[in-house]
């Protein structure tokens, strides 16, 4: 199983970007899928996750400007970041808890994976 995340770059203080992250491989559920973002210099934090049903957090600090969304069909998230500062700066993982079936056994195993990341920069 992998996760791919995608839609990173540079964009100007108030503009936009859409993140994706797609799950691939020997899937048989996703369950809560979310994007943490990491700035230089800082710890790791949540910026919002998602439920299987739809259930939504979202960090304090980008309510009301980011949407997390997710096609269950296609095992993937999005993360519409809207009105972008120089403080959203970061590298954005997605993580995401898979149901796997282990090979042989047929028996479902669940597992956490992260993506390698997608550099976010906010220029001023």
């Amino acid at each position: 199983v992998q996760l791919q995340a995608c839609g990173g770059g540079l964009v100007q203080a108030g503009g936009s970007l859409r993140l994706s992250c797609a799950a691939s491989g020997s899937i048989f559920s996703t369950n809560v899928m979310g994007w943490y973002r990491q700035a230089p210099g800082k710890q790791r934090e949540l910026v919002a996750y998602i439920t299987t049903g739809g259930s939504i957090v979202y960090a304090d600090s980008v309510k009301d400007r980011f949407t997390i969304s997710r096609d269950n069909s296609k095992n993937t998230m999005y993360l519409q970041m809207n009105d972008l500062n120089t403080e959203d700066t970061a590298v954005y993982y997605c993580n995401a808890e898979i149901v796997e079936l282990v090979p042989g056994s047929g028996f479902p195993k669940r597992n956490d994976y992260w993506g390698r990341g997608t550099k976010v920069t906010v220029s001023s």
